[in-house]
């Protein structure tokens, strides 16, 4: 009998990557997870690390965030990092806090951020493809050593079939909801 516990973990876990990954695409709205991610070389070069590891992060708008660096001193070099990245951020400084305001997405920034939530949601499915094949491999290999009947086998291709399409479809609405909101203007 095959344990689909692990089976369900390992989709969870691609589930749970898909949206990380949905989530840094940008919206017409300001996110702090657009720019988490984003490493800032501070401290004279010395080291760089991940903006979140920096500041508080933290919406002041509709379209804008406000960064609150830990320490006052990464203040320009988060500003620097801000105003060069691609995102095309509208930067400012008032005392120690940075301001970064994200342009509003023209038509064709829309559609390009549409596809890459597509590559994205297929990227999330073919992973959940990947790990049903390896499950259902492993169920041949059962029968074919005669651990478990045939009637097994087809139910436990069955329940393989049931669960992978299950996850499939969380990947699809999460697919729905984020092309929605990258096309609302």
């Amino acid at each position: 009998m095959m344990d689909f516990n692990t089976f369900k973990q390992n989709l969870e876990l691609i589930v749970e990557g898909t949206r990380e990954n949905l989530s840094t695409i940008r919206t017409g709205r300001a996110s702090p997870a657009l720019v988490e991610s984003i490493k800032v070389t501070t401290y004279g070069g010395q080291a760089t690390l991940k903006l979140i590891e920096l500041a508080t992060i933290t919406n002041s708008g509709p379209q804008e965030l406000l960064i609150s660096p830990f320490d006052p001193s990464t203040t320009q070099d988060i500003e620097r990092t801000l105003r060069e990245s691609a995102l095309g951020f509208l930067v400012s400084v008032s005392g120690t806090q940075v301001r970064a305001k994200t342009p509003p997405l023209t038509e064709e920034q829309r559609q390009k951020y549409t596809k890459l939530v597509s590559q994205f949601a297929e990227e999330g499915r073919e992973q959940i493809r990947k790990e049903r094949d390896e499950i259902r491999k492993k169920v041949k290999e059962e029968f074919d050593g005669k651990t478990i009947s045939e009637d097994q086998k087809y139910r436990d291709e069955a329940e393989i079939d049931k669960i992978s399409k299950s996850f499939t479809e969380r990947i699809e609405e999460l697919k729905e909801k984020k092309v929605q909101e990258v096309m609302t203007v």
